[in-house]
């Protein structure tokens, strides 16, 4: 399962840096023939202590994590929608991706120049998200004019999808993002179809800078403003320092954390993050375990487990007959399989199981 998210920001608030510091914890993609092979993409290994440890439980000789893409997207300045800077290709590249991480600068520092003079992480927020909701009015406008001809003819699923524009231009027109307000699942089948951006889930990253001057350690009122404008939108959001990640890229285990010290840093948040995107997107893991390997499977939260067998293999859904499964730290405590079997912890599902974050499952085809 392929899963990117974009990076995107204003020029200077630490997204090229955040890429960097998200490839050092990338992995080698000749594992995931789905992923795009390109510079400007860094597959990172969702963080999952769970998988270490079954991996050592089946002495298994491969460990394969789950992933996310990583896309650094061409820096952002007012006047995207209209074709400024490198608008149309960055506006481009985000419909390409499956959410939004939108970097927000929250450290002073003389030597960085803000594009706008001064730092005010909600000002750089609204001016990234004023840009997809522009670029979105004008897709969704195109999109109502074409439908003109097939509504005059009285066409009901023209004339649904006639509705669904009209409530979201609105929406638009007020400022606020798609995804600001729930649809149903026919609305949701006209807009996807669009592939619009302000519809895509974002999750905020505020970037501040180890011993530096931090708004959220300066107790400044433009951060007490941000968190509040976050916590109302009900907001996804991690705090992080891709900095100190970036110049501790060599060092590793007490080392790392001892030079991080140093540096005046605490957690850089870049586990929180890619932890922080994989649940924005409602994603779970479960696993397969073996002495061949260990591997940890993406599945969309609610899947069945023909539909979770499809993230090995499509033909799975259709050859399905049933799945043994078990929690996985059931069947660490038990030892063996063989004795979580006699536990009883080992249970054969079929084919209405809705997979639970942490099976392990052993399909039967």
């Amino acid at each position: 399962m392929s899963l990117s998210i974009g990076i995107v920001g204003l020029p200077n608030v630490g997204k090229s840096t955040l890429f960097n510091a998200l490839t050092n914890k990338s992995v080698p993609a000749e594992n995931y023939p789905f992923c795009t092979i390109d510079p400007s993409v860094g597959i990172v290994a969702v963080p999952d202590e769970r998988l270490g440890k079954l991996s050592e439980f089946s002495k298994s000789k491969k460990t394969i994590p789950a992933i996310i893409e990583f896309v650094d997207i061409a820096g952002l300045v007012a006047g995207a929608s209209k074709g400024e800077g490198l608008g149309n290709q960055f506006l481009s590249n985000i419909r390409e991706t499956d959410a939004i991480l939108e970097v927000v600068r929250i450290f002073e520092d003389p030597g960085v120049i803000h594009v706008d003079g001064k730092v005010n992480p909600l000002q750089d927020i609204s001016v990234i998200n004023l840009e997809l909701i522009l670029a979105d009015f004008e897709t969704v406008t195109k999109r109502l004019a074409n439908l003109g001809k097939d509504v005059k003819k009285g066409d009901k699923e023209a004339l649904k999808e006639e509705a669904t524009l009209k409530e979201a231009l609105l929406l638009l027109e007020a400022g606020k993002l798609l995804s600001s307000r729930p649809w149903s699942e026919e609305e949701e089948k006209f807009l996807k179809q669009l592939n619009l951006l302000s519809q895509k889930p974002i999750i905020y990253g505020l970037n501040k800078k180890a011993g530096g001057m931090n708004l959220d350690e300066m107790g400044d009122e433009r951060y007490a403003k941000l968190i509040e404008f976050l916590r109302a939108e009900k907001a996804h959001y991690v705090v992080i320092d891709a900095k100190i990640e970036s110049e501790l890229k060599d060092f590793a285990g007490e080392e790392k954390e001892t030079f991080r010290k140093e540096l005046g840093g605490k957690d850089d948040g870049i586990d929180a993050l890619i932890k922080g995107s994989y649940e924005l997107l409602g994603l779970i893991t479960y696993f397969t375990t073996g002495e061949a390997e260990t591997r940890a499977w993406t599945i969309t939260k609610g899947w069945t487990a023909p539909l979770a067998g499809t993230a090995i293999h499509t033909d799975f859904k259709d050859k399905f007959i049933r799945a043994e499964v078990v929690f996985w730290k059931d069947l660490l405590d038990a030892g063996s399989y063989a004795e979580a079997r006699s536990k009883g912890l080992v249970r054969t599902e079929g084919k209405e199981y809705v997979v639970n974050d942490g099976d392990v499952i052993e399909f039967k085809i």
